[in-house]
């Protein structure tokens, strides 16, 4: 394991091949494609990873969230569209979900009010914009679920194989 840099404000790219144990050399290596510079560059921000760097330091760093940040973050359209997550533990995701069923539970009646028309009036529109709110966080947390079982799965604590072959069943 390389020595490990006294870099203030080091960024998510640095800091997840740190954490994985790699010099830029060892990750070059394993990305086969990225230059040692390169990745030099993008960890000191003076290049913008593409997204197979992203999906490829993901994976050699075993960092599945690396493509949220990405998305969230770096790409144009995914700033406007894709929310970045925060991992958290498997009790807080699933009181996240309950939460915001339970919340969205309540406005099922008035979402079915405000859309059997196929307009949207203003005086709905309050409503409907609380309705699309709980609906992003819902989203949201699934997308954490999402990354907290692919973090459990690299953690060799999921098995990946098990997994593939009870969703295909549930197909």
């Amino acid at each position: 394991m390389g020595k490990r840099s006294t870099k203030e404000n080091k960024n998510i790219y640095f800091q997840s091949r740190e954490n994985a144990g790699l010099t830029r050399a060892q990750a070059s290596e394993l990305m086969e494609y990225i230059s040692e510079s390169k990745i030099e560059k993008i960890e000191n921000n003076s290049t913008l990873p593409q997204p197979e760097d992203v999906l490829a330091m993901a994976d050699a760093y075993k960092n599945p969230r690396l493509c949220n940040y990405y998305c969230a973050n770096e790409c144009r359209i995914g700033q406007e569209h894709v929310p970045e997550v925060q991992i958290t533990g498997l009790p807080e995701i699933t009181l996240g979900i309950l939460s915001s069923l339970n919340t969205l539970d309540k406005y099922k009646e008035r979402l079915i009010e405000i859309t059997e028309d196929g307009k949207i009036t203003d005086d709905e529109l309050p409503d409907f914009v609380k309705i699309q709110d709980r609906l992003d966080k819902i989203s949201v947390t699934v997308e954490a679920l999402k990354l907290w079982i692919n973090n459990t799965i690299i953690a060799g604590e999921l098995d990946e194989e098990k997994l593939k072959k009870l969703r295909e069943s549930l197909r």
